[in-house]
């Protein structure tokens, strides 16, 4: 699966749990049964679909933890489609802070991620895009929160 295949894997993987978890809160569930269920059929769902690992309030297995720094907040919902040909996640956290993806990128800074030279003086619009060497993290936000897009580079 190339580079570009995980991406789209892992945006139809947020879109869909953002849907399901928007529906989950629009109806109200009564107990807290009816919306693990709802959450277990869409991990199964989109794991199904993927072939990677979907995770709702956790971090998937096989995310690097300690080489991508996370801002602090509930992981809204996570998913990760390591295979032969490369690794990527897909992470949203809900954050308290005034401005998440600010955060975002300083902690991604202060443990040695730059920005890539090709992208200097580019305007983004709202994103940002830093790399070690070793992973790419694209984040993008707002004031309720960050996704983070996490590649091998290549």
């Amino acid at each position: 699966m190339s580079t570009v295949r995980i991406h789209r894997a892992l945006a139809a993987a947020g879109v869909s749990t953002v849907i399901a978890i928007g529906l989950t809160g629009c109806f109200n569930p009564f107990e807290r049964m009816v919306q693990q269920g709802v959450e277990d059929a869409v991990e199964g769902a989109v794991e199904g679909a993927t072939g990677g690992d979907v995770s709702i309030g956790e971090l998937p297995s096989g995310f690097p933890e300690s080489e991508i720094p996370l801002i602090e907040g509930e992981v809204v919902f996570a998913a990760g489609a390591p295979n032969q040909e490369g690794e990527g996640w897909l992470i949203t956290i809900k954050s308290p802070a005034a401005d998440p993806v600010a955060d975002a990128v300083a902690k991604l800074e202060a443990a040695g991620f730059t920005t890539d030279p090709n992208l200097e003086g580019v305007d983004l619009q709202g994103m940002a895009i830093r790399t070690n060497g070793t992973w790419t993290v694209w984040v993008g936000g707002d004031t309720d929160g960050v996704a983070y897009t996490v590649a091998r580079t290549e």
